[in-house]
């Protein structure tokens, strides 16, 4: 059976049983090619899935080699220079320089690349793919910095330093993991641990930590393993807020007896989508309608005056959402 078409008064022809799917006439009557999406304002081509993973995996690559250069200045300008203790790959090294003189860079790099056979051995190639530019890049970077910036000292306030270097640090490794790579070294360890003998990563990791810290505590004084604790306390707190930065968003779900009305106000007066749920009161069994929508933080005044606006008497909760994906926030809008 044919379909049947229907050019309407923009050009656009409208096809039975393609659901609410528009394409473009143009005034010689060709037709836009699929691969042409419709916004608002403009007509683009939409990237080839070649093309899409190529830039995908450059920028990847970009925040990984960016992370690792940022954690090498920090351990070269904030940690070394105030003699901190801290945990991963960089306090053991730090541990065995005490004891045999090892250059730190050399025994980064020589720790990293065995974590990194280990785990390509038992974690698979894949993983290996991912930590194998941290394996590498780090311990360059950072002998790169100690020749390039020799004894350089920003400042010999300890309590400075071991901020600085914690946020350094922080910073630098949510970088690399937002990037979709693994800085190797210690991190390693947890995930084995928990693929074979089901350990969670965080509490095996926080062990590690611990007892490195313990290891350098034999040859430092009291006062800079508390340093060092401090240090590795706010490097995880910038590391969970670099991981949420900017995927934040805040969830409104409204039960009102002028649901349609709210619907049409979000969605015209502030271009967010909206989903209807179906609901039922507790108490009198009664149906109801409940209006969800996510929206960027910044435009929760907004929608709590519109709605108050509407139904003064609204029961509204508020929520703040992690991560969002979808169109409209991880991808482009569309509309129809």
């Amino acid at each position: 059976m044919g379909q049947k078409e229907h050019i309407d008064q923009e050009g656009h022809i409208e096809r039975e049983g393609h659901i609410e799917r528009k394409e473009r006439v143009d005034r010689e009557g060709h037709v836009e090619p699929e691969g042409r999406i419709e916004e608002r304002g403009q007509i683009r081509h939409k990237p080839s899935e070649g093309q899409q993973k190529a830039g995908s995996s450059l920028f990847s690559l970009v925040l990984v080699i960016t992370g690792n250069i940022l954690y090498a200045l920090s351990v070269k300008l904030f940690l070394l220079p105030a003699g901190l203790v801290t945990g991963g790959t960089t306090g053991i090294a730090l541990a065995v320089h005490h004891g045999l003189q090892i250059p730190i860079p050399i025994f980064v790099l020589g720790f990293n690349v065995s974590m990194l056979v280990l785990g390509y051995l038992l974690l698979g190639k894949q993983f290996a793919m991912t930590t194998m530019a941290s394996t590498f890049i780090y311990p360059i970077a950072l002998d790169a910095f100690n020749r390039l910036l020799g004894d350089l000292v920003i400042t010999q306030d300890i309590l400075l330093c071991t901020l600085f270097s914690g946020m350094g640090i922080g910073l630098s490794l949510g970088i690399v993991i937002r990037g979709g790579a693994s800085t190797g070294g210690m991190d390693i360890p947890p995930l084995v641990l928990n693929r074979y003998l089901q350990i969670p990563v965080s509490a095996s990791l926080y062990l590690f930590d611990l007892a490195i810290l313990l290891a350098q505590a034999f040859f430092n004084p009291p006062e800079t393993v508390l340093y060092g604790i401090l240090l590795v306390m706010t490097y995880t707190l910038v590391l969970d807020k670099m991981l949420l930065l900017g995927t934040t968003k805040t969830e409104v779900k409204v039960i009102s007896k002028r649901s349609a009305q709210i619907r049409e106000a979000i969605l015209h007066q502030l271009d967010r989508g909206v989903t209807i749920l179906s609901g039922e009161t507790g108490y009198l069994h009664l149906e109801t309608q409940v209006v969800l929508s996510v929206i960027s933080n910044r435009e929760l005044p907004r929608v709590e005056r519109i709605i108050r606006q509407i139904d003064p008497e609204c029961f509204m909760v508020v929520s703040r959402v992690s991560e969002v994906s979808g169109r409209g926030f991880s991808m482009s809008k569309r509309y129809r």
